[in-house]
């Protein structure tokens, strides 16, 4: 009786392992290919080797580019150099990234830059947000932009028993904040743990220096945050969920849900239109080729702009880097269109896409950022 009750358990057990082992690769989208989709004039930029995963565009034309991510589980091209800003002016005929000089007493050895976000005060003061992961903690690093000197002025870092995780952060004034943790906890194998077994304890918070709070819930990786021009709704990527949900602001910072886009890609960082309100996203087809890297069989990227259905040759098996738009997110029926993929041998896990002025900058979580003309 005891060996039989044994096998039985041991059998219970794999069988649960092996459910969860399936529902894990299908949060993956592990295997998924999608066919190419070129631009024109499209050009890598030189200076940037190591990551350009978050990107946000001022009306002016200068993009902020964040750099050399290392996150526990993904590959690094830099493992050994911190972290870096850039900066491109997209006004010019030809933009070049520089790098942003930091001011003195920041400890520069430590930078781990993730999400980023803008602010313009009312005296046009520029703020800008960086999450940061020194040592593997999660802070929100808060710095003044002076484009007289090409220079971040570090004003604080931000710390929270509730950002524990954070990946992307949107800015609501010089000191006040939407974040996204990805995760429940911090620990890499504890985070391997709560993926595999898909819980949903991810969650969104909201700080100032008066009060902080969990705003929303219930995600499998809350992961892009942003906010529509008229300041009325924010968006969340839930990058393990393949969508993206529409949350209603409300004056006492609190979000309610309004609708939830389900997409058939892992969508990373949200970036917004300023004059159409649409959203745009760089995507991972492939999960399972991000988290698992193999120079053989490389991550792709994709940025879509509607939902196409498209025939795949059954010997493509490299995985493509994905680029969305997104138009109408409150109509009844969004237009989801696919902007630019591609088979990795250009570009590497895209995780962002944002435009200005008909210029498309799509940057990547550990690989390089390509500039193209729309």
């Amino acid at each position: 009786m005891g060996k039989l009750l044994a096998v039985a358990l041991v059998g219970i057990a794999a069988a649960l392992a092996a459910e969860r082992l399936l529902a894990f690769r299908n949060r993956l989208n592990a295997s998924r290919e999608v066919a190419p989709v070129s631009l024109p004039n499209c050009r890598l930029i030189k200076g940037i080797e190591a990551g350009s995963e978050d990107i946000d565009i001022l009306p002016s034309g200068l993009a902020f580019i964040s750099s050399g991510l290392k996150y526990p589980g993904l590959k690094s091209f830099a493992p050994d150099k911190p972290g870096e800003i850039f900066l491109m002016d997209l006004t010019e005929d030809n933009p070049r990234a520089a790098e942003l000089r930091i001011s003195r007493g920041f400890d520069l050895a430590s930078f781990n830059p993730h999400g980023i976000s803008t602010y313009i005060d009312r005296d046009d003061t520029v703020y800008l947000f960086v999450v940061n992961h020194p040592h593997q903690s999660s802070t929100v690093e808060l710095f003044k932009f002076v484009e007289d000197d090409n220079s971040l002025v570090h004003l604080k870092t931000i710390r929270h028993d509730l950002l524990t995780s954070v990946n992307d952060i949107v800015a609501m004034g010089p000191d006040s904040f939407y974040a996204t943790n990805d995760h429940y906890f911090s620990d890499f194998l504890l985070m391997f743990l709560e993926m595999f077994l898909g819980l949903t304890w991810s969650n969104v918070i909201y700080y100032s220096p008066k009060e902080v709070k969990e705003v929303a819930s219930g995600f499998y990786s809350a992961n892009g945050i942003n906010i529509s021009p008229d300041r009325k709704y924010i968006y969340i990527a839930d990058v393990l969920d393949h969508n993206v949900h529409v949350m209603e602001k409300h004056a006492n910072w609190s979000l309610t849900h309004v609708k939830t886009l389900q997409l058939d890609t892992l969508v990373d960082n949200l970036s917004i239109d300023p004059h159409t309100g649409d959203i745009w996203t760089g995507c991972h087809p492939d999960g399972m080729k991000l988290f698992y890297y193999d120079p053989e069989n490389l991550p792709a990227s994709e940025v879509p702009f509607g939902l196409l259905a498209m025939s795949v040759p059954e010997n493509c098996f490299v995985q493509i880097v994905l680029v969305l738009r997104i138009q109408n997110i409150l109509s009844e029926e969004p237009v989801v269109t696919r902007v630019y993929s591609d088979n990795g041998s250009v570009l590497q896990g895209s995780s962002v896409a944002s435009i200005y002025e008909g210029k498309l900058l799509i940057g990547t979580v550990f690989h390089r950022a390509l500039y193209c003309d729309l």
